[in-house]
């Protein structure tokens, strides 16, 4: 069991101790099975108080953009989520505090190696997308030009409620972008979503 394995590392890691000390699980969601891969920036205090990602409004309009229900979401195990970090990093003067440096360095590589038939990664928001795209491009530069980070990856804005004025400026990523995610979706998934 090397998903087992790993998730205790993750919890025995010296720079976890802290949350585990506090009886705070780690919080991702993988299946071998997984297709989709969600990398996103670090779990809220209400998703690491109820131990699951996304179960909030940010994740309502994420299932709508993906065009997915709760149960494909959370019950499939063809989508996977790793946040930059498996822990709420805290509060900061304008929201959350960006996830702690080094927890995708150490924990992504052996996750992602259990989980082979991922065919498309969302990145979610800019900590992902500069994480794993080797560009200097703005956020909003990135989404616009998303095609040129196919197959491998699909750039996206936080789904947050806080991005209500972004979207709203930039009408292309509701008009053109979502129906193309979702027609890559259900090729992918292999049916209409």
């Amino acid at each position: 069991m090397i998903m087992t394995s790993i998730y205790e590392a993750i919890k025995e890691d010296k720079a976890n101790q802290s949350y585990t000390n506090a009886g705070i699980e780690p919080l991702y969601q993988v299946s071998e099975r997984a297709k989709v891969l969600l990398i996103g920036q670090a779990p809220g205090i209400k998703a690491q108080n109820k131990q699951k990602l996304f179960q909030d409004p940010s994740g309502d309009r994420l299932r709508e953009w993906l065009g997915v229900d709760e149960e494909f979401f959370y019950e499939s195990g063809q989508i996977a989520i790793l946040p930059m970090d498996f822990y709420f990093p805290g509060k900061g003067k304008s929201g959350d505090l960006p996830p702690r440096k080094g927890q995708a360095d150490k924990w992504h590589p052996q996750l992602l190696k259990e989980m082979p038939g991922i065919k498309l990664t969302l990145l979610i928001g800019k900590a992902a997308q500069d994480y794993y795209l080797a560009d200097k491009k703005t956020l909003t530069d990135r989404v616009a030009d998303y095609q040129d980070y196919l197959p491998d990856y699909f750039p996206l804005p936080h789904p947050s409620p806080r991005n209500n004025i972004w979207l709203s400026r930039h009408p292309w990523f509701a008009e053109e972008l979502l129906p193309d995610l979702q027609n890559h979706l259900t090729k992918i998934f292999g049916k209409n979503l």
